[in-house]
């Protein structure tokens, strides 16, 4: 995913261009009443090696979301969070801190850099006949855990095709959009944990 930086910024100083395709995403993205993500999720070692891949979906409503993936179920009403581990039978139970630096589906796909990352354009490639722009993130908080985020932009959708973070610990793990859905029929209720619909779940409630 890494070419030659095309432009220097100063790191302390975010790219006008940058943004403008940044903010093309996100006004785009706030036009979806009901959106439904197909993705791929891998992690690769610090030599880019993967480690492991696993396919999903994220479906988002408001400041709701919920996501399926292998082995793991994630559910958000806005205000609790519900991690479900589908091997161990047991569901996790946090409150949602929509304020913190949690990297929630909605910051994802609209306008999370805005005040959280400085971010400039490295320049655009060509990928799967899809023509992308490449923009560096780089995190004011130097309290998280990644260093960075490549972000390909689709220049023609205007939507993400793929996010990698580089973590302080030198492993990465990326997203790659697969399919983006802009209306889903799933009701309020589908995006909170249902314990009657998982029979003889442990639950640990951390709130």
């Amino acid at each position: 995913m890494s070419f030659a930086v095309l432009a220097q910024t100063n790191p302390t100083k975010s790219d006008p261009e940058a943004k403008k395709i940044l903010d093309a995403v996100s006004a785009k993205f706030k036009t979806y009443s009901s959106p439904q993500a197909s993705f791929t999720y891998k992690v690769e070692n610090a030599g880019g090696k993967a480690l492991s891949t696993k396919r999903g979906t994220v479906t988002m409503k408001g400041n709701k979301f919920r996501v399926s993936m292998d082995g793991m179920e994630i559910f958000s009403d806005g205000k609790t969070i519900w991690n479900y581990d589908k091997s161990a039978n047991e569901v996790t139970v946090n409150n949602m801190n929509e304020g913190g630096s949690a990297m929630t589906p909605q910051k994802m796909f609209t306008n999370f850099y805005d005040k959280d990352f400085f971010y400039k354009l490295n320049g655009t490639k060509t990928e799967g006949g899809k023509t992308l722009s490449e923009i560096e993130l780089t995190p004011m908080d130097k309290s998280r855990p990644y260093h960075k985020i490549y972000v390909l932009v689709d220049k023609g959708a205007h939507t993400i095709y793929n996010a990698q973070f580089l973590e302080k610990s030198g492993g990465r793990y990326s997203y790659t959009v697969n399919s983006l859905k802009p209306s889903t029929s799933m009701a309020d209720a589908d995006f909170i944990f249902n314990k009657s619909k998982y029979p003889g779940v442990e639950v640990v409630d951390l709130r």
